[in-house]
């Protein structure tokens, strides 16, 4: 038989793209030969390959091998092509007829011709859609993810022999069913067991709103970090493509399995703050998405903000600007979703006791400027809200009815998300956050009495521009939440004060 072509996938970043499995068996001496810029992963897929045919009861050909891996000018990486190739094999020694042109093979061989779950399926799968692949096998575990894509027949395979017997017509797999969503059953923190700090709630809620970037500032429990954890429990659900491709960025990071192939819940990260660079931003020889996107379209938590390492919370500034990260490499440039919503928590002073009542503060001014240093001023100023979180009072601690519960905030918010969604109808913005200055004439003009209220807060608080129109897009959002058509000085007064800390005056 001459060349056998297996179709399958690879991944570019998360995207994914498509690989043509070539197999040709010639004369010569016995040997086996990989080309098409394999790693050594994918060069290691010959003795699994040549073990996983023989266990399952196939004949390995005695001939010289040849596989390419096209196209060859991408580099190849990981264990997904073993099972295309073992099919191309099998194929080109008429173990099996070949397989038709709309089907698509991915998987990991073991030695005993078991096939093992891969990374990065739900990519692959939806790049298979788009090349006009009707059929995909991959490994059983991996099924029920690649069902998310639509619009594929998916195959579980267990084992090579389950394989073989399905291809040869003797025992027909079943189609996978898709996947459905059940209700997450562990519940997310509610705002109801937050004790007071009820301006702190209302910049939480204004932050939920438009998808603002907020920044806490207390003592050691004041209720920073609860606060902060609570945040999902207030957000908009996740519509299916945003889901999409959030799962997608956890599918590559090997983050997803066969219970839960599709995040449900807007994820919520929180890096402790030794995480390196690499894996904060995203990195390493095959680029492996960091937290900042798989935070996308949902929270990114940085607890202890002045603790972590400057190189890494720089690298944030342009994912904050544009929602996606850059990461340029020798092998190649690959872009990166990162469009996360940024919640920071820090202590007003080493210590951490500045301002507190029982006046246990040590800390020179000398020591708290070199403290607030650690945070650079652009980093600070693509933040929209700095909020000061008091120490919790005793009668707070002691009050017996509760507060008001995330749902009841939820309903608030998602209500402002609605008028947001019906402004930007027909655009590609999303929330008032996102808002460029381009479109602030339109979308956040004030009046009369706003805009010399808007001057003489630039004048005397020394705003950049750019903190110029954070406070709009603010202002903005504390006019939907009251249902207001134009943003009124009481909207843009309270927006103003969010920007008016002791930790910008340094």
């Amino acid at each position: 038989m001459g060349v056998v072509t297996v179709r399958s996938l690879g991944l570019n970043g998360i995207t994914g793209y498509e690989v043509e499995v070539e197999c040709y068996l010639s004369g010569g001496l016995p040997s086996f030969d990989l080309v098409g810029l394999p790693d050594a992963a994918v060069r290691e897929a010959r003795e699994r390959v040549r073990a996983a045919v023989k266990n399952c009861g196939a004949q390995f050909p005695v001939n010289r091998i040849t596989v390419n891996l096209a196209p060859a000018s991408e580099r190849k990486a990981g264990t997904l092509y073993d099972l295309p190739i073992l099919v191309g094999l099998l194929a080109c020694g008429d173990e099996i007829p070949c397989p038709p042109e709309t089907t698509a093979f991915v998987g990991e061989l073991s030695l005993t011709g078991a096939v093992r779950r891969v990374w990065g399926v739900l990519p692959m799968a939806l790049a298979a859609r788009e090349h006009g692949i009707r059929e995909m096998f991959v490994p059983a575990e991996n099924a029920a993810e690649a069902t998310l894509a639509g619009d594929l027949t998916v195959y579980g395979v267990e084992d090579v022999r389950q394989l073989s017997e399905h291809l040869r017509g003797v025992k027909r797999l079943k189609p996978v069913p898709p996947w459905t969503p059940t209700p997450d059953a562990v519940p997310l923190p509610d705002l109801r067991d937050v004790m007071g700090q009820e301006q702190v709630r209302r910049a939480l809620e204004i932050a939920a709103a438009g998808a603002h970037n907020v920044l806490f500032i207390g003592s050691p429990g004041a209720g920073k970090s609860m606060l902060a954890k609570c945040m999902p429990s207030i957000l908009p659900d996740l519509t299916r493509a945003e889901a999409l491709e959030a799962t997608a960025i956890w599918s590559v990071a090997g983050m997803t399995d066969a219970v839960h192939p599709m995040l449900t819940r807007r994820p919520f990260r929180s890096p402790h703050h030794t995480v390196s660079t690499a894996a904060f931003v995203g990195g390493g020889n095959v680029v492996r998405p960091g937290e900042i996107s798989l935070a996308h379209h949902g929270v990114l938590f940085l607890d202890e903000l002045p603790e972590f390492r400057r190189d890494a919370l720089e690298a944030m500034r342009q994912p904050l600007e544009d929602g996606e990260i850059t990461i340029a490499r020798a092998s190649g440039t690959v872009r990166l979703p990162a469009n996360f919503q940024l919640v920071c928590a820090m202590n007003p002073c080493p210590c951490g006791w500045r301002g507190h009542p029982s006046g246990r503060c040590t800390c020179s001014g000398r020591t708290v400027e070199r403290y607030v240093e650690k945070i650079s001023g652009p980093l600070l100023d693509r933040i929209d809200l700095h909020v000061r979180v008091p120490s919790v009072e005793y009668e707070a601690m002691r009050r017996r009815e509760l507060s008001e519960d995330s749902a009841t905030v939820k309903k608030r918010v998602d209500a402002a998300r609605e008028i947001q969604r019906k402004r930007f109808d027909g655009t590609d913005i999303v929330s008032n956050a996102r808002i460029p200055p381009s479109k602030l004439a339109a979308y956040c003009a004030l009046n009369s009495t706003a805009e010399v209220l808007m001057e003489n807060a630039f004048r005397t608080m020394g705003l950049t521009a750019r903190s110029h129109d954070r406070i709009l897009r603010v202002a903005r959002t504390i006019a939907d939440l009251e249902g207001a058509d134009e943003i009124q000085s009481s909207h843009l007064a309270e927006a103003i004060q969010y920007r008016n800390t002791e930790l910008l005056k340094g």
